[in-house]
């Protein structure tokens, strides 16, 4: 690869080269808020190590919630265990913050009606990604395994598990460990560090969800300064992803199937 060729692709990967993806976006969308998030080096230090314990005590957490059966009483409890892991964490690490987005008259507000319509475009996107991968097998299983939890639970539980979760790991992982993780390609570092937390599900469709939406939502927290914003997007994305994506897999006859849980 040539030195060109090199600089081009680090600059693509960088937290910088995601901005410039975005260039031809309003700027009242892609441009960061004024913030002072500054901390003391005791705090950050405090900061770090919290969420370095609580990164992996939860994605330990998240892999044996799903490998219960579902509609156990197992599943729910562990699941409701791993929210309160996320939001304990990321309240025990210090200060987090709401955040602000801008207008196009240059006020500042806090996030509502974009975020949403974000998230209802990421699901576009991943109906439409579903669509596919019903045509590739591995997919197809990997995603039916998924969607077994919520074909065969219960609608209120399940809903009531999905959303805490979603707020949850914005809380620490847009919270929290976006903070701990320092000023260098945040958005890149802990958009990382959620996925390799996603890995412990050992499913590879919950793997590559999470790449793309890690970075949504870690570039909304670049930009607005806080959480309100990737949270409002996640809990969009979730709702329209519980509602609309089991019914398009519910002819494959292993959805409805109880499967023994995994050693």
């Amino acid at each position: 690869m040539t030195r060109a060729r090199r600089r081009i692709g680090e600059s693509l990967i960088s937290d910088d080269g995601l901005t410039r993806l975005l260039s031809r976006a309003p700027s009242w969308l892609v441009d960061e808020v004024p913030r002072d998030h500054r901390e003391s080096d005791a705090a950050f230090r405090r900061r770090r190590r919290v969420t370095a314990a609580v990164s992996v005590a939860g994605a330990g957490l998240l892999g044996v919630s799903l490998s219960r059966k579902p509609n156990s009483t197992s599943f729910y409890a562990l699941t409701l265990g791993v929210a309160g892991t996320w939001v304990a964490g990321g309240l025990a690490s210090g200060p987090l913050h709401l955040g602000w987005v801008q207008t196009p008259r240059a006020t500042l507000r806090r996030p509502l009606l974009t975020p949403v319509v974000g998230g209802a475009g990421a699901f576009g996107l991943f109906y439409a990604a579903a669509l596919v991968a019903k045509r590739i097998p591995p997919l197809e299983a990997a995603v039916t395994r998924v969607l077994r939890y919520a074909q065969q639970g219960n609608p209120a539980l399940v809903t009531t598990t999905t959303l805490a979760n979603g707020l949850a790991e914005e809380v620490f992982f847009r919270g929290a460990l976006y903070a701990a993780v320092g000023v260098d390609h945040p958005v890149l570092k802990s958009s990382a560090v959620y996925t390799l937390a996603t890995v412990a599900t050992r499913n590879p469709a919950l793997v590559l969800a999470s790449v793309p939406m890690g970075l949504l939502f870690a570039f909304q927290r670049r930009v607005t300064g806080g959480i309100q914003a990737p949270a409002l997007t996640h809990l969009t994305w979730s709702v329209l992803m519980l509602r609309y994506l089991p019914p398009l897999f519910a002819d494959e006859a292993s959805i409805d199937v109880e499967q023994p849980a995994q050693p």
